[in-house]
C-alpha cells in the first residue's frame, strides 16, 4: 500500500520569482507577540487601576478612647491596629512592634484592665475603651512598683521587650496569677525575651506581687 499523499493534498512549491499568497510564518509570530504584549499590558493597567481604586476607597472611622487618662479622638483607616494607632497617631512609641502577629508580646497593653496584644486588635473596635500603655504607669517621676522592680532585679538587657513584659506583668498581678514562680512563668509565657532574662523577670513580678 502506498504511503504517498494524493496530489491534491500536497501544496505546490513556490517559484523563485513568486511571493506567497498568505502571511508568512514570521509575520504570524510577530503579530502574535505584539497582540499578546498589548493584552498583558492592558491587563496590568486594569489591575493597577482596580487596586488604586480599592486603596483610595478604604473606609475610615472616628474612634474615641481614653489613653493613659486622656480622652483622645482620632480618625483612622478601619484596618488600623491599636498598636499603629498608639505609635503612629498618638506618638506613644513605648509599645513595641516585634512580630506584628501576636506571638512575642512586645506590644502588650491594658484595655479596660485586661492585657491584650495591641498588634492584633483593631482600633475601631475600642470605642469608649480605657487603654493603659507603658507611658501611663509611672506617676510623674515615681515609677510603678513593677517598673522599679525591673530596675532593682536588673530584669532586662536590650530592653526591647521590656515594655510588653512590664505591662503583661502588671496584668498578671492584677489577675492574681502570682502564687508561685511556676504560675508566673505560665501566665507570662506569651512574652518572649530574646536576651533570656526570664529568671529575673519572674523575680521582679514575684517581688511586686508580694509587696502589693
Amino acid at each position: 500500500m502506498s504511503s504517498e499523499l494524493p496530489d491534491s493534498a500536497v501544496s505546490p512549491p513556490t517559484g523563485a520569482g513568486e511571493s506567497p499568497s498568505g502571511p508568512s510564518r514570521r509575520t504570524v509570530i510577530a503579530t502574535g507577540v505584539a497582540v499578546g504584549g498589548v493584552v498583558v499590558a492592558g491587563g496590568t493597567f486594569l489591575a493597577g487601576a482596580e487596586e488604586a481604586t480599592a486603596t483610595g476607597a478604604a473606609p475610615s472611622s472616628r474612634v474615641s478612647l481614653t489613653v493613659n487618662g486622656t480622652r483622645r479622638t482620632v480618625t483612622v483607616d478601619n484596618r488600623t491596629s491599636l498598636l499603629d494607632l498608639l505609635r503612629e497617631h498618638l506618638d506613644l512609641t513605648g509599645s513595641k512592634k516585634g512580630c506584628n502577629a501576636g506571638a512575642c508580646g512586645a506590644c502588650t497593653v491594658l484595655v479596660d484592665g485586661q492585657r491584650i496584644n495591641s498588634c492584633l486588635t483593631l482600633a475601631v473596635r475600642l470605642e469608649g475603651a480605657e487603654v493603659t500603655t507603658i507611658e501611663g504607669l509611672a506617676k510623674g517621676d515615681r515609677l510603678h512598683p513593677l517598673q522599679q522592680a525591673f530596675v532593682d532585679e536588673d530584669a532586662f538587657q536590650c530592653g526591647y521587650c521590656t515594655p510588653g513584659q512590664i505591662m503583661s506583668g502588671v496584668g498578671c498581678i492584677q489577675e492574681g496569677h502570682t502564687s508561685s514562680p511556676e504560675e508566673i512563668r505560665e501566665y507570662m509565657s506569651g512574652n518572649v525575651c530574646r536576651c533570656g532574662c526570664y529568671v529575673k523577670i519572674v523575680r521582679a513580678v514575684e517581688q511586686t506581687a508580694t509587696r502589693k
